[in-house]
C-alpha cells in the first residue's frame, strides 16, 4: 500500500509561482511511476504531468503546462513535485497526485488513457486570481 498526501497548494496571483509536494508512505516511490492530474470545477481530471519509474525515465507534460511545470522526485525523501511558474486562472483546480507500479499504464492516463490507477492522493486545491 502507497499513502499518497499533497500540500503546498493555495491561491495567487496570476504570474506567480508554487511548489506542490506529494509525500508518500508504505513504499518507496523510485519503483513506482507518479504523476500529477488536475480537476477544475465542471472539468474531467486531466493529466498534467507524469514520469515513469527510476527504471523507466520517460516524462509527460500537458502541452498548457510545458515550460512552466516541472516533475521531480526526492526517493531519499520519498516525495514528489511539481514546480509550477507563471501561473494562469485556467491553472485553477484541486491537484492530485498518484502512483502506480506501471508506468505505461500510468503515462497512457496521464494522457488521457483509461488504465485505472492504484494509488491517489486526496488534492490540493490551487487557485490563481486574476
Amino acid at each position: 500500500q502507497v499513502q499518497l498526501v499533497e500540500s503546498g497548494g493555495g491561491l495567487v496571483q496570476a504570474g506567480d509561482s508554487l511548489r506542490l509536494s506529494c509525500t508518500a508512505s508504505g513504499r518507496t516511490v523510485s519503483n513506482y511511476a507518479i504523476g500529477w492530474f488536475r480537476q477544475a470545477p465542471g472539468k474531467r481530471r486531466e493529466g498534467v504531468s507524469c514520469v515513469g519509474s527510476d527504471f523507466d525515465g520517460r516524462t509527460y507534460y500537458e502541452d498548457s503546462v510545458k515550460g512552466r511545470f516541472t516533475i521531480s522526485r526526492d526517493n531519499a525523501e520519498n516525495r514528489i513535485f511539481l514546480e509550477m511558474i507563471n501561473l494562469k486562472p485556467e491553472d485553477t483546480a484541486v491537484y492530485y497526485c498518484a502512483a502506480d507500479r506501471s508506468s505505461i499504464g500510468l503515462l497512457s492516463t496521464c494522457q488521457g488513457g483509461s488504465y485505472d490507477l492504484e494509488y491517489w492522493g486526496k488534492g490540493t486545491q490551487v487557485t490563481v486570481a486574476r
